[in-house]
């Protein structure tokens, strides 16, 4: 019996205090930590034309460097996001609170889902909007 995969996802723009943290608590739960973070055109859609502050290739390679994570992958579409997590069926997908109630892309292909609540005020955009 292997080690569990556990998922998560996001942009991982600019990294902060809740993001370690999740990844902390991801990897807590006792297996190999993917990562999918969005590539630089699907921020730019998502986010806006500002977006991202770091590129996908700077981003990846500071995940990468994150003692929890055992690998990051880069999707460029929602089809794409849904077609890695179905081919990783991980164990577990832990994915932030602010997806209650949503639609979760691939959750169907996880056995379980967990949503980790925020920590504190982090976040990219209050980051940003105080710079």
């Amino acid at each position: 019996m292997g080690e569990k995969i556990i998922w998560t996802n996001g942009c991982f723009d600019v990294l902060h205090r809740g993001h370690i943290e999740l990844f902390k608590y991801a990897k807590s739960l006792g297996g190999k930590l993917y990562v999918g973070i969005d590539s630089d055109k699907k921020v730019k859609l998502d986010k806006g034309d500002s977006r991202p502050i770091n590129n996908a290739k700077d981003r990846k390679f500071t995940l990468e460097s994150i003692k929890y994570i055992e690998e990051v992958i880069i999707f460029n579409t929602t089809e794409d996001l849904e077609e890695v997590i179905s081919l990783i069926q991980p164990d577990i997908m832990v994915i932030g609170s602010d997806w209650k109630g949503k639609t979760v892309v691939g959750e169907q292909h996880a056995k379980k889902l967990i949503f980790f609540d925020r920590i504190g005020d982090y976040s990219t955009t209050n980051i940003l909007k105080n710079k």
